[in-house]
């Protein structure tokens, strides 16, 4: 239950961020804005990973197996700022929803084949029907 709290959590803050962004590279551009965000951020992990005494050193990152998952942080800067384009161009509820159908669709296919280190998941029929519902609702509340 804590874990489908924490996901609405999730999604609303990614929509109200993409809002707040897209207002900014409206009053500055679209990369500095994506800049201000990603150096906040880092602020905010800064003080997070102090206050909450983590114990971690630079030299870990060293150990780290299959280094692509060090992207995390470019990949960041790239959905910030696909986030404030497709809002920008679609409006909030239609860049928001096909962003959403987008990560649903590639979260299956990654679990479906096993990528990037996930637990293989089997074909289901019924969330292949649900993906498609999902596309149809999208594309009747655009139209």
């Amino acid at each position: 239950m804590i874990g489908v709290l924490i996901a609405i959590i999730s999604g609303a803050l990614m929509s109200i961020q993409g809002v707040f962004n897209t207002g900014l590279s409206k009053q500055t551009n679209l990369w500095f804005s994506n800049l201000f965000v990603q150096v906040t951020a880092l602020i905010m992990c800064f003080i997070m990973f102090l206050v909450t005494k983590s114990k971690w050193q630079f030299a870990d990152l060293l150990h780290v197996k299959n280094k692509y998952i060090l992207l995390g942080g470019i990949i960041g800067a790239f959905i910030t700022m696909t986030v404030i384009s497709s809002i920008s161009k679609l409006g909030t509820a239609k860049g928001i929803m096909i962003i959403i159908i987008s990560q649903m669709i590639v979260a299956y296919l990654i679990e479906l084949f096993g990528l990037f280190g996930t637990d293989r998941q089997p074909f289901e029929i019924k969330k292949a029907i649900a993906t498609i519902i999902t596309i149809v609702g999208i594309y009747l509340f655009k139209s």
